[in-house]
């Protein structure tokens, strides 16, 4: 039987997943941030729904404020739309095109997936 895409993004995804970073506050302690007030060149969390895939590294996350695109590169999405998450990463300071540089998403079902980087 064939994978999903979405089977394979699971599955990608908890290859790389790990126990929650050390360095970093669990995701039920950090405060959220409504994407609307997400600042450029700083670490942040947001919750929203999955808008829209918009590469099989990138996401479209929407809550009530607005969206924001989300990048857990080299890694596959690992979540489907319309689905809600909670992404915890570094907001780039990029002018043109700025994304959420994923470190963490927590799914609804509480599972956390801790990504992997090449760009850190």
């Amino acid at each position: 039987m064939p994978r999903t895409r979405s089977a394979l993004g699971l599955a990608t995804a908890l290859c790389f997943s790990a126990f929650a970073n050390p360095g970093f506050a669990s995701s039920q302690d950090r405060p959220l941030t409504a994407i609307s007030d997400v600042q450029r060149g700083t670490m942040v969390t947001v919750a929203g729904t999955v808008d829209r895939l918009l590469d099989e590294d990138e996401f479209r996350l929407r809550d009530d404020t607005g969206t924001l695109r989300v990048y857990v590169g080299p890694n596959w999405v690992p979540a489907d739309v319309g689905e809600a998450v909670t992404v915890f990463g570094y907001m780039d300071d990029a002018l043109v095109r700025p994304e959420l540089y994923a470190r963490e998403i927590t799914r609804a079902d509480g599972t956390i997936m801790t990504l992997s980087h090449r760009y850190d």
